[in-house]
């Protein structure tokens, strides 16, 4: 089982990689013989011909708004992600799920419900964003794992968590940005926080092109244990070692992300992505791997 699952992700992987890279050869060609005619005009009515929005409230890939400017926005469509059954886990799934959006913008303020996000985003100066609200948070399950890893253990609690992050523009152009997160709940859920520094690529201002960043996040030992302890009620039961981490660096990772515009309507957003764990996390008898990596490839229909 645990190799079928590394070969079917690594084609799903090989895939999205044929489609960027395909739809990247079909793209510039466009360009070139629209150029070559001279007939290439970047602005439509406060669109590009690809559909895209030429108002974000930030340029970048990574920061949806689909309200081209201003009043209500949303989007509806599928997911496709490859990645780790759960933290640390060395058996990997694929799963098919709704993407769903709806938002509200007036002026520089933006209100949003994104998949497990509520919350308001503002664009309090032209190189700096800051958003905040709420956020579901699923906790550990026994069954999270298919081959019995995790038999024995206590389900952990799901949680309704609040985050709050500031993004920074290095630059005018948001190309190059700094960011810092924190998200925090019940005492049992703990914090995280989160430092990444990021760079967005090619020159469309739209929110649609590519986009990478690096991240480290750390966390007090709540956070860390509920997804890497072994508490002794659960090493009685399941037979893991009991294990009790300390609070501090958790991760490092980079992800990468392509947003493109089908259709005035149509999107599509592919990303990839790996973490890496802290030494400590990694000799958890619940992290089978020290580190973890996903591939999603979603289509949305905005409107």
């Amino acid at each position: 089982m645990k190799t079928q699952n590394r070969f079917t992700k690594g084609v799903f992987l090989s895939c999205i990689t044929a489609i960027l890279v395909l739809v990247g050869v079909s793209r510039q060609a466009l360009a070139d013989t629209a150029n070559a005619k001279g007939t290439l005009d970047q602005t439509q009515g406060g669109q590009n011909q690809s559909g895209g929005n030429e108002d974000p409230l930030v340029p970048l890939p990574s920061i949806f708004d689909f309200t081209k400017g201003s009043g209500f926005g949303g989007a509806i469509g599928l997911s496709v992600e490859a990645g780790n059954a759960y933290d640390g886990s060395d058996e990997y799934e694929i799963e098919v799920q709704p993407a769903a959006a709806l938002q509200w913008r007036t002026g520089k303020n933006l209100f949003f419900w994104e998949g497990y996000e509520l919350g308001l985003r503002s664009l309090v100066a032209d190189q700096l964003l800051l958003q905040g609200g709420a956020r579901y948070e699923a906790g550990l399950e026994p069954d999270d794992s298919d081959d019995g890893r995790l038999d024995g253990i206590e389900k952990r609690d799901a949680h309704i968590v609040g985050f709050l992050e500031a993004r920074y523009s290095i630059d005018s152009e948001w190309r190059n940005w700094l960011a810092a997160r924190v998200m925090g709940g019940e005492s049992d859920f703990g914090w995280l926080g989160v430092l990444a520094a990021g760079h967005r690529f090619g020159t469309a201002r739209d929110g649609s092109g590519a986009e990478a960043y690096v991240f480290s996040t750390f966390g007090n030992s709540n956070f860390i244990n509920k997804d890497f302890g072994v508490s002794a009620s659960d090493a009685q039961n399941s037979g893991l070692q009991e294990t009790d981490l300390h609070g501090g660096y958790r991760s490092t990772g980079l992800d990468a992300l392509y947003r493109l515009y089908l259709h005035k309507n149509v999107q599509m957003i592919a990303s990839v992505g790996i973490e890496f764990y802290s030494g400590d996390i990694g000799e958890s008898p619940i992290a089978r791997d020290d580190y973890e990596t996903e591939a999603e490839l979603t289509l949305l229909y905005t409107f």
